[in-house]
């Protein structure tokens, strides 16, 4: 390789770690020392409310955007064929086929995993951007694995959760559709260790899943960290089983718990003011089994919103699980919006979640939410 090849893959890698890095949307407003979340007495809390309700005045009055400008690739140029009969496709496996994709990927590639359960753990590094997996209907085409956290890794050492996912992106601008992702680990007994089995782990910026399932138990998806999209998804589970510290607008989705006794729907892990993470449910379904919280304050600024949601007569009339720390009522940002159902009601619900007002839940309804006007073309 030439010196000039050598320096033009630098430029390039910089480039592409650069476009991943977004920029807070709390940028240039002034916050006051006692931070945003909620309140369990009426002082503490409108106190510690105000700067983050500064900020939802401010996003909601935006166009947006104040993150970095996404630049998504969304017209392929290549197309790889997956099929288990070697025969009907480039590649047996899907690993294969992102392996064949050069070290440094600019251009969209179109991966077409044909119908079948393709047993193989999958993971993307971070400079193969602008990858789509495009499967034969989320019923047809299946990724699974079986690993949890306990599980030993290649040196011997236990996984973690992290190294357990069976589907792991590290790349921006990913793709799915019509896909499913699947943990195999049973149900783990309620207080077991080391049984985390994430089926799917997005740890990039920029991602969106359309008509995709996950399914797993405890800790099914890993929405690490991003921007990311889920449309028309189905995602099961029993505690914890959508976590991370991610920006996320899941619109349509059908979220259904697997919990034998009591169980979460979210862990969401925001552990500053200053982060822009959350996760936003809107127009989406909670159903299934078990006793449910909708959300566990993992993070001490952890921040979750259900819109327009139906929830079934399993959601805790509390609602919401302070990680057994009192101190984080005083910071977390939990609301609901024109829920219905059975479980929707609000008159239950701990005294430092929100019943948001129309302006409150502006912010949190649509695209704008994660910018995604910018990266979005469905």
């Amino acid at each position: 390789m030439s010196k000039f090849q050598c320096f033009l893959y630098i430029v390039i890698l910089v480039l592409l770690l650069n476009s991943a890095q977004t920029l807070c949307h709390t940028k240039g407003i002034k916050l006051k020392r006692k931070h945003h979340h909620k309140q369990s007495n009426v002082t503490g809390t409108h106190v510690s409310e105000q700067p983050f309700m500064q900020w939802v005045k401010f996003v909601g009055s935006l166009n947006h955007s104040v993150f970095r400008t996404a630049k998504n690739k969304l017209f392929p140029s290549r197309t790889i064929t997956v099929d288990k009969n070697p025969k009907s496709g480039d590649f047996t496996k899907i690993q294969d086929a992102i392996d064949s994709l050069p070290f440094i990927n600019l251009v969209r590639v179109v991966i077409k995993v044909h119908a079948g359960v393709y047993t193989e753990k999958v993971n993307i590094p971070p400079l193969k951007a602008f990858i789509t997996i495009e499967g034969a209907g989320a019923d047809k085409t299946i990724v699974q694995w079986g690993d949890t956290a306990q599980t030993p890794g290649a040196r011997g050492q236990p996984l973690g959760t992290y190294g357990s996912a069976t589907f792991a992106v590290n790349s921006p601008y990913f793709i799915a559709k019509h896909i499913t992702f699947k943990n195999t680990a049973p149900i783990p007994a309620p207080g077991a260790i080391g049984k985390q089995a994430v089926a799917f782990r997005i740890s990039a910026d920029t991602a969106t899943f359309v008509g995709c399932r996950f399914l797993g138990a405890q800790d099914t998806l890993y929405d690490h960290f991003g921007r990311h999209y889920y449309k028309d998804c189905y995602i099961e589970g029993s505690v914890d089983f959508i976590f991370g510290n991610a920006l996320s607008l899941f619109e349509g989705c059908h979220v259904h718990a697997i919990a034998r006794l009591t169980g979460a729907v979210t862990a969401q892990n925001r552990g500053s003011i200053l982060d822009d993470t959350g996760f936003s449910f809107v127009k989406c379904k909670v159903t299934g089994s078990g006793a449910l919280y909708l959300g566990r304050a993992w993070g001490p600024f952890s921040r979750v919103v259900f819109a327009y949601t139906y929830m079934d007569n399993i959601i805790l009339p509390k609602g919401w699980y302070n990680w057994g720390d009192p101190n984080r009522e005083m910071t977390v940002f939990y609301g609901q919006y024109k829920c219905t159902g059975p479980g929707a009601s609000f008159a239950g619900r701990v005294s430092w979640s929100r019943e948001l007002t129309d302006e409150e839940a502006k912010p949190f309804i649509s695209l704008s939410f994660i910018d995604g006007s910018e990266w979005i073309k469905l």
